[in-house]
């Protein structure tokens, strides 16, 4: 049997796309009223679990919850630990052996997901058989793919979150569609510095984990990180463009922990500091000065 944890938009879509075939059931914090919605109990009881909690709350949630009985997870969310810098993998691995932990990637929207729209993703995992067994879940209007790269796909997951708010900002202030592709290019190559660091693939940047979910996140609405750059662009504060979108932006976390860890490791990492510098209330066209210069 398989389980999503975590009904937000992208756990939903992740459910719509494994019942096509399946019997996948869902649970939450807060019941919802959703096919298949079970207790978190019975979601546990699942031999498959497909997690999609916020980075942030990870930890927590794995120390109160998990009832480990050798299940078989799938990562579905992307982000950093803010404060201590650690990558989910290394947060999953403290509750769930490596064999049995795989982490999804790649560009997908959970609205277009919803409504049956092509898509490609990457399964992540050093076991190659269990990343099999969880592509074998997605339909057909979802290809998918395999990687053993985990560090490489959660370092792109991550990165291009912040990246989505540089763009966001630049399309704010209105600098232009070579702005915007300068800055993507420029941030891929950052993204790509960043990842080498931690030994990260150089073809995983190349591909959907890297580019492809990048060029997605930077440059479309749909993106929650692109819409908090896009406000901040306007005038408007963090706080208030939190509350306005309701859902979890995990750019705004993500920035400072890379922040910290391009820091530690003194890895030059411009664009993020001028978010994390924007984030904190530095105005966006003196960021933008910066960053030319």
């Amino acid at each position: 049997m398989i389980a999503v944890i975590g009904a937000g938009k992208w756990g939903q879509a992740i459910h719509f796309a494994i019942s096509e075939n399946f019997t996948c059931k869902i649970t939450s914090r807060t019941k919802k009223d959703i096919k298949n919605f079970v207790s978190l109990k019975e979601a546990l009881e699942c031999e498959y679990l497909v997690i999609a909690l916020p980075a942030q709350i990870v930890r927590v949630w794995l120390k109160e919850n998990l009832v480990y009985k050798n299940q078989k997870v799938l990562v579905a969310a992307k982000g950093i630990e803010k404060g201590t810098g650690a990558f989910l993998n290394d947060i999953y691995k403290e509750y769930i052996p490596e064999k049995n932990l795989s982490f999804l990637s790649g560009p997908s929207f959970a609205a277009e997901v919803m409504k049956s729209l092509p898509a490609c993703v990457v399964i992540n995992s050093t076991n190659q058989n269990l990343a099999d067994k969880f592509a074998s879940f997605f339909p057909d209007f979802i290809k998918t793919y395999t990687s053993n790269d985990v560090i490489g796909a959660e370092i792109c997951g991550a990165y291009k979150n912040v990246l989505a708010i540089a763009s966001g900002i630049c399309d704010g202030l209105e600098l232009g569609n070579n702005a915007r592709a300068s800055l993507i290019s420029r941030g891929l190559f950052e993204m790509r510095r960043f990842g080498k660091f931690f030994r990260a693939q150089d073809e995983t940047f190349l591909g959907l984990s890297g580019a492809g979910d990048l060029f997605l996140t930077a440059s479309s609405v749909l993106s929650r990180n692109y819409r908090v750059g896009f406000a901040l662009a306007q005038g408007k504060s963090l706080d208030e463009i939190l509350e306005e979108l309701g859902e979890v932006a995990e750019g705004v976390f993500t920035t400072d922990a890379i922040l910290e860890l391009s820091k530690k490791h003194e890895i030059y990492t411009p664009i993020v500091s001028q978010v994390a510098l924007v984030l904190k209330g530095k105005s966006p066209q003196s960021s933008l000065k910066d960053l030319l210069a």
